[in-house]
């Protein structure tokens, strides 16, 4: 793998935001911070089109520090007159609502992702579904979603337009098409443009970091399986620049597909060690005995309940492989 985005890279490393760059005749990269927060910003890409204005990928997060960086970074450029998400956590989607009520742009995203916003999976569960979620993998209630997180999460904006698998975006003089890879959320889009030799990645393909697979409450899907799909998809994207929504841009996209690919094969072995010497644990448990990167200990909160999504995926991947298999008692207890 090879580090194209050097600016990026250094700045990462001293801590400090990169600069906006122009990455291509007409593409811009615009930083936007995400505060208090380990992935420090957002990269916010920009189209510009002489005919349809400023097409917008992932906003960034609501702050105003964010709303500021992205009223700097577009002020040079056209009226953004439409906004694409490649995925709707808020560290992407955050500030399309914000955007949309200033500039009138619409907003799109996948259909499975749009089915996924908070609003639509967790408005109408009952009283209590974060707890009882938390239970059942023996984890302790006070990881919680309150009151307020959910209200925010709830708040985020709905779309005005469906992008599918292979559609091409509304750019004059530009074909990017959306490539659909379901694993770190169920519509996460990677966009292609062919052209340009680049590849924008969201938070599919990361250079430094493996992106979170994880099963929340409500889900009781595959994500993992599905992410290793993505992965075999995006590989063939080889020969093109990978523009990530975090750190810095790379290439080597096979490279880096293949190098998550072992990642997730060791952290399911892993899993299967803690299984095999531990005699029936919870989920919660294997999450605590697994190695994470800066100690089991460091994490608090919310970056722990994170940490037990992510182990669930993988059990439920190695479940479909018939390598484990869950207790029908609360909590769950898995065998190999």
């Amino acid at each position: 793998m090879i580090v194209t985005g050097t600016a990026q890279r250094d700045a990462w490393q001293q801590r400090v935001l990169p600069p906006v760059e122009l990455v291509r005749p007409g593409l811009w990269s615009i930083p936007v911070p995400i505060p208090d927060n380990p992935l420090r910003y957002t990269l916010a890409y920009a189209f510009e089109s002489r005919d349809d204005g400023v097409l917008l990928v992932d906003p960034g997060w609501d702050s105003p520090e964010g709303r500021a960086a992205l009223t700097a970074g577009l002020r040079d450029l056209g009226p953004v007159t439409g906004i694409v998400l490649t995925h709707v956590h808020p560290d992407h989607h955050g500030l399309s609502g914000w955007l949309r009520e200033r500039s009138g742009a619409w907003i799109g995203m996948h259909p499975a992702e749009a089915a996924w916003l908070p609003a639509r999976r967790w408005r109408d569960q009952p009283p209590g579904f974060s707890e009882r979620w938390l239970r059942r993998h023996g984890a302790p209630e006070d990881l919680r979603l309150t009151q307020d997180r959910l209200d925010s999460l709830y708040a985020m904006a709905e779309p005005d337009r469906a992008i599918d698998d292979g559609d091409r975006l509304p750019l004059a003089g530009r074909e990017v098409r959306a490539v659909w890879t379901p694993g770190h959320t169920p519509g996460h889009l990677c966009l292609h443009d062919a052209e340009a030799g680049v590849l924008l990645t969201g938070d599919h393909l990361l250079p430094r970091i493996s992106p979170n697979i994880a099963v929340h409450p409500g889900d009781d899907g595959d994500p993992l399986t599905d992410y290793l799909g993505s992965l075999d998809r995006t590989a063939k994207f080889t020969g093109d620049e990978a523009l990530p929504a975090h750190e810095y841009r790379f290439r080597g996209i096979g490279t880096r597909a293949a190098g998550l690919r072992r990642h997730h094969d060791k952290r399911s072995d892993e899993i299967m060690g803690v299984i095999a010497t531990h005699g029936d644990p919870t989920s919660w448990q294997i999450a605590a005995a697994l190695t994470w990167s800066r100690g089991w200990d460091a994490l608090h909160g919310l970056m722990r309940r994170m940490a037990l999504a992510e182990t669930v995926a993988h059990l439920h991947h190695l479940a479909a492989a018939g390598a484990v298999r869950p207790t029908g008692r609360e909590p769950i207890k898995w065998r190999g």
